[in-house]
């Protein structure tokens, strides 16, 4: 909205004219160029104008470059718009964009030119683990939908950069909805370095005249009968195999409506009786997988749709068919109660009662109270795109998806997320179906009615939803429920949670200072202000290696960080101990030094870095290892240069000599039960251009995580040792990875004066590698069955046309895997 004369607004670097004067947003601005500050705002009131007040003014008083970071592409490319449009001194082509979509080395480029940038956070965490960018002329960052700011989220590992390296930081973080409760509002606070917390709220009077009521009505619908009998014969199921874990003693629970805290409950207890190498464990494990499947069943057909139930069950039954399929996965499909549920499915020809009153609520709207757009949000993408096609035929409809493809289902590009949006603000289609894509911070135009196909489970979620509506005028939410189901358990404890985060909110300005008392009290944020810089190069980064973060594992928990560096306590020495010591120098023989491959983002690919030097040490690190924590926290540490490429050979690569290949114990029993077998593949591929390959197996509990035989995890460790060469090393966690990476690189590095060298593209298999993988990639057949069997019959067609007896004369080969290899040989391709 243009201004007035009247309320012209005196702010640097502001297009004149452009900004309606919103006094409370002023007063938000002037608080945040204070200090490092939480602002927290309704959804729809201008959090982001907000932002653009600080950075503007930074820019004029300080200069630098700013730093805005949103969780989203489209939100990105919404923010960018309105800068370039607002920031009238600042010229467009200086705010800049950065996106997967952007190349790295491009990346690289327009920072050292962008006076604004504004991202996504994973691409500027990728950035700064690769040292492709500083932040030292960052004068001012923002976090928006900062409430994001929790466990492994790349935000805080950027907070942390920020403080550390930034010569003159401020920190702006922006959420409608920062936490559940003080305590997590407290913990996002701390992960931003943020110090004061500023708060409005519609009670608020300048605030209250640019706010409308908000009406939220609860429709109930009663599931039809075949659905209801669909449903209570998978619980059926699940009540007899909770049953069964009752009888281990796992649980006393057999309801299934069993909460997922009982359910991660029986499993800790399950995992007990697995380290104590009892049977009963993996027997319970493999119950307790197929009790989680069928609930999920439960789910698609009670509160989404028979057909999302059907789809479900189809990609559960390929599942069983392939090789490897874990027997909870072949139990339940050959399950007769499930079997005759998913018949009544494919015999059920109607949708979910929801269907048609989505469709009569939309034409109430739409028709008889002259709406003119409509929200549905799902959270099946399923649902979604059987919605749009239910309600084309009635209304201008679109979807609204997230980018990346799913089975049976393409994503959308940020072109055509875009393009949807402007069409839906410029009237050409009625109702926009969308997942929770859209749900955070877009400027989604106001709509008359927002509609939730099913409740959310959280509060932060539901508030971002109802944010779409009752802007500029009344609005009205309406969340639907299936009767009897978990809807219902959804929906009171999303109102239970939004209520707290209301009054919360509403008492958080009561509470402010206590809250910024505690803030400031916590001395890992004062440091960051007070910290003095030990590098030379103005930076401000810190004098101290990082700790290594908490991992998350794999039922959600937090690991805490690895103790091996000081020592175990009963006079072992650590890592460190060993950083130092002399090591015989064998000779390395011929290694190929040719340039990495042509996929690289690097533009430094084949350069040699000279080793010991003023600068420390350097480790190159794979992209696809950043789903990892450690690179991350091998970036924060004194002496320590990570630099990123996409690696045709290894994990990471410490020396011209050494190369690692990191799996966790989970990734490495899957190479023995029928998963992913490149291992051994791999591993062959680091020893043909590394004179020392290592494989690093981190994880706790290798021989007793899965139901593998000693024996065959001995075969394997052998074999990498003795057929390929290679060092076997053990790690606890990710944190005592990059304890290990960090000893490795300094010895090959410091102590031995050597370079780090990216070597080449894998090399073509030889003749006989290419024999040994052919048979090899038969299942149950690994290198070393491959090997015996070649050596027993002379060439690959003679082991293909043996019979099964002769393959048993084999060494290392039995009437199982004689039978496979015969199966797989002589059967007829059914394609």
């Amino acid at each position: 909205m243009a201004t007035t004369e009247a309320d012209a607004i005196d702010w640097p670097f502001l297009t004149e004219g452009l900004l309606e004067r919103r006094e409370y947003q002023f007063q938000l601005a002037e608080a945040a160029l204070g200090d490092h500050t939480l602002v927290c705002l309704p959804t729809g009131l201008g959090k982001t104008t907000v932002s653009l007040l600080v950075t503007a003014q930074r820019l004029h008083d300080v200069g630098g470059k700013s730093l805005l970071l949103a969780p989203t592409k489209p939100l990105v490319s919404q923010h960018a718009d309105f800068y370039r449009e607002a920031l009238d001194e600042v010229p467009n082509d200086e705010i800049v964009v950065f996106t997967g979509e952007v190349r790295p080395a491009k990346r690289a480029d327009l920072w050292d030119e962008a006076r604004v940038v504004i991202a996504t956070p994973q691409v500027v965490e990728n950035d700064l683990v690769g040292n492709r960018i500083s932040l030292a002329r960052v004068t001012h960052c923002t976090f928006d939908e900062c409430h994001r700011a929790t466990g492994d989220y790349a935000y805080n590992y950027i907070a942390e950069r920020y403080h550390e390296d930034a010569e003159e930081p401020l920190v702006t973080g922006m959420s409608a909805s920062p936490g559940d409760d003080e305590e997590a509002i407290l913990q996002v606070c701390e992960n931003l370095g943020i110090h004061e917390v500023e708060v409005m709220t519609e009670a608020d009077a300048d605030v209250a005249e640019h706010t409308h009521e908000t009406t939220v009505d609860w429709e109930r619908v009663e599931l039809p009968e075949t659905v209801e009998d669909i449903r209570d014969g998978i619980n059926e199921v699940i009540r007899e195999r909770l049953t069964q874990l009752k009888k281990l003693g796992v649980t006393n629970k057999t309801s299934p409506d069993v909460s997922e805290r009982e359910i991660q409950k029986i499993q800790g207890q399950l995992r007990d009786l697995m380290n104590n190498d009892q049977s009963e464990g993996y027997e319970g494990m493999s119950m307790l997988a197929e009790v989680r499947k069928l609930r999920t069943a439960v789910t698609y057909v009670e509160t989404q749709s028979v057909e999302s139930f059907r789809r479900y069950m189809e990609r559960q039954k390929e599942a069983a068919r392939s090789s490897g399929a874990s027997k909870a996965d072949q139990r339940m499909v050959s399950e007769p109660r499930v079997r005759e549920a998913v018949r009544k499915a494919e015999k059920y020809d109607d949708l979910h009662p929801k269907f048609r009153r989505t469709r009569m609520l939309i034409a109430e709207t739409l028709g008889i109270n002259d709406g003119e757009r409509v929200i549905v949000f799902t959270e099946s993408r399923d649902t979604a795109e059987t919605l749009v096609d239910f309600l084309g035929g009635h209304f201008t409809t679109e979807k609204f998806v997230g980018q990346s493809d799913t089975e049976g289902s393409e994503g959308m590009t940020q072109t055509q997320q875009q393009e949807t949006l402007d069409q839906f603000r410029a009237g050409e289609f009625e109702v926009l179906v969308s997942t929770s894509v859209a749900e955070e911070g877009l400027d989604v135009p106001e709509v008359d009615l927002v509609l939730f196909y099913e409740p959310v489970p959280t509060a932060i979620r539901s508030i971002q939803r109802k944010g779409r509506t009752g802007r500029q005028t009344e609005g009205a939410v309406t969340v639907l429920l299936a009767e009897d189901t978990r809807d219902e358990a959804y929906f009171w404890k999303a109102r239970r949670d939004e209520k707290r985060m209301e009054n919360q909110l509403r008492g958080l300005k009561d509470v402010a200072g206590e809250i910024e008392g505690e803030l400031h009290d916590q001395p890992g944020l004062d440091a960051y202000d007070d910290e003095e810089s030990a590098s030379d190069d103005g930076t401000g980064a810190s004098d101290t290696a990082g700790d290594g973060g908490s991992a998350p594992t794999a039922d959600g928990k937090d690991e805490s960080a690895s103790d091996a560096d000081q020592g175990n306590g009963d006079g072992q020495a650590g890592l460190d101990a060993f950083a130092g010591g002399d090591a015989e120098t064998v000779d390395d023989g011929d290694i190929d030094d040719s340039p990495n491959g042509p996929n690289s983002d690097s533009e430094e690919d084949g350069v040699v870095a000279e080793a010991g030097t003023d600068d420390g040490v350097e480790l190159v690190v794979d992209q696809r290892e950043l789903d990892s924590t450690i690179a991350r926290d091998l970036s924060k540490r004194e002496g320590i240069e990570t630099r990123l490429e996409t690696l045709e050979v290894g994990d990471y690569v410490l020396s011209d000599r050494v190369v690692v290949e990191r799996k966790t114990v989970a990734d490495f029993l899957d190479t023995l039960t029928g998963g992913d077998r490149s291992l051994f593949e791999q591993v062959g591929d680091d020893a043909r251009h590394y004179a020392r390959p290592v494989v690093v197996i981190e994880g706790e509990d290798l021989y007793g995580q899965r139901n593998v035989h000693p024996k065959a995890i001995h075969g394997a460790l052998a074999s990498l040792a003795v057929d390929f060469g290679a060092s076997i090393l053990r790690t606890s966690d990710q944190s005592e990875t990059a304890d290990l990476l960090e000893v490795i690189a300094e010895r090959e590095q410091e102590e031995d004066d050597r370079e780090v060298s990216v070597h080449g593209e894998k090399q073509s298999k030889t003749l006989t590698e290419q024999q040994e993988y052919v048979v090899a990639s038969i299942a149950e057949v690994g290198p070393v069955t491959a090997r015996s069997l070649l050596e027993a019959f002379g060439s690959v067609e003679a082991v293909m046309t043996a019979d099964e007896d002769d393959l048993t004369e084999a060494d290392g080969v039995g009437a199982v895997t004689a039978e496979r290899i015969r199966e797989v040989t002589g059967s007829s391709y059914q394609g």
